[in-house]
């Protein structure tokens, strides 16, 4: 007990920051539910739907080089609290218009853009806010926290959301929003104190465009973390072509269109995700984080395998709930290996880089699954071939046996690739604590 509560002392503004966010993200989340809600009774389509999600996506990716330079060069507070005033700005800017029967589907897009542009920046300034917060040999815990509130949200924001809505309609939720922001908002300005890295000189004179290319070229001076990078890379890949990507038609597919059964393999994903972040939270942290991250990441992908091999929802509730948790100590593990590795005044770039660079193959990973599934395997599973056939012995036929074939390979494409990166020695650095130079 004595030695918990130092540790909780060392922890205060990083536990004051956290809570107040999750506030905030929780408003946040049953909004995005809520808009998400309204959009769909407006138009009706799926097209408007993931017009809306590539609107909040997109901005993010393509600015976040310039961001995460600007975040290291700036204050970090001083951006969170302006990237939290523009994001209640768009929530009141809702509000307004929704009040005056005056909200259109396009005006969310605008802003959905807007605040995407933001985030680019709130993302690496709140990466190294964690950094100077937290003690070194707190990171993994912290991680865990991050981890577990993020996925206590995604659970909780579409019950509270569907709440509010029945209860007192849009505005109710752009109210809970507004007031969730205003907890994260004071609580940052008043009681909380972020330390400022120490930048050296040359810094503050180098050109802008070389300070942004910097989290580029610290990657590529440091073999492990390129490699750690472009792993990464593809794992996004493979994932948007398997679960990640491709649950929805997958289990509607199977099911005749059966949303009780899928809702019940997203509730797993959500369940998988808060065990995971927990566990994260209250065990030591591995002394060989990076062969955690490639062994949980094999035991992801076998999800995709047992999910492609079985008819029976209890099994893949199961599958994707162990999937899911082992995603969260690959996500914890990952990001402990970040901050131990990278100096503190240049996380923000080279964070920044590493998630451009991971994050970039998601986009061609959902449509190349979409077109793989609609043209190439659902026809060919469909079909009547010998090879057909033998497939069909294994993952069935009719609609959803595409998908399921597609789950296979991707399962064992990413367990391949993760047991080949675990012999690899150039990772060996990121397990020694010290620099990967």
């Amino acid at each position: 007990m004595k030695k918990r509560i130092p540790a909780l002392g060392a922890l205060r503004d990083f536990l004051l920051l956290w809570a107040s966010q999750t506030v905030s993200a929780l408003g946040t989340a049953m909004t995005d539910y809520a808009l998400i809600v309204w959009v769909y009774g407006q138009k009706g389509t799926a097209s408007s739907l993931t017009f809306l999600t590539l609107c909040s996506f997109m901005p993010t990716i393509l600015f976040r080089f310039i961001a995460g330079a600007l975040a290291d060069r700036w204050n970090k507070k001083r951006v969170m609290l302006l990237a939290d005033l523009a994001a209640a700005c768009g929530t009141a800017a809702v509000f307004a218009l929704h009040s005056l029967s005056a909200l259109r589907v396009w005006h969310l897009y605008i802003i959905n853009i807007l605040l995407s542009f933001m985030n680019a920046f709130q993302v690496p300034a709140s990466f190294v806010a964690t950094s100077l917060l937290v003690p070194k040999e707190h990171y993994a815990r912290a991680g865990g926290l991050q981890s577990f509130s993020g996925s206590a949200v995604s659970i909780l924001a579409p019950a509270l959301g569907s709440a509010l809505l029945a209860f007192g309609g849009l505005p109710l939720v752009l109210a809970c929003d507004l007031a969730s922001f205003a907890v994260a908002f004071f609580a940052l300005l008043f009681f909380i104190r972020i330390p400022e890295a120490k930048r050296e000189g040359k810094e503050s004179r180098e050109p802008f465009v070389q300070s942004c290319l910097d989290g580029v070229r610290y990657l590529r001076g440091h073999s492990a973390l390129l490699r750690l990078t472009l792993f990464l890379t593809l794992v996004n890949f493979l994932a948007k072509l398997g679960n990640d990507g491709m649950i929805s038609p997958f289990v509607l597919g199977l099911t005749g269109n059966n949303q009780r059964i899928l809702g019940a393999v997203q509730s797993a994903v959500a369940l998988g995700l808060l065990a995971g972040s927990l566990v994260m939270t209250l065990k030591k942290p591995p002394k060989e984080k990076a062969k955690a991250i490639f062994l949980s990441t094999a035991v992801v992908f076998s999800g995709n395998i047992v999910l492609s091999l079985t008819r029976r929802p209890w099994l893949w509730c199961a599958a994707s709930f162990y999937s899911y948790a082992l995603a969260a100590v690959m996500n914890v593990n990952l990001t402990t290996v970040m901050r131990e590795h990278v100096p503190v005044e240049l996380q923000g770039r080279v964070f920044s880089a590493q998630d451009t660079l991971k994050n970039g193959a998601i986009p061609l990973g959902l449509f190349l699954g979409g077109a793989l599934a609609d043209h190439v395997f659902e026809p060919f599973m469909a079909s009547d071939s010998p090879f057909q056939a033998l497939l069909s012995r294994l993952f069935g036929s009719g609609s959803g046996a595409g998908v399921g074939v597609m789950f296979f390979c991707a399962g064992v494409l990413g367990v391949a690739l993760s047991l080949t990166c675990l012999g690899k020695p150039v990772y060996r650095a990121l397990d020694a604590n010290r620099s990967t130079e």
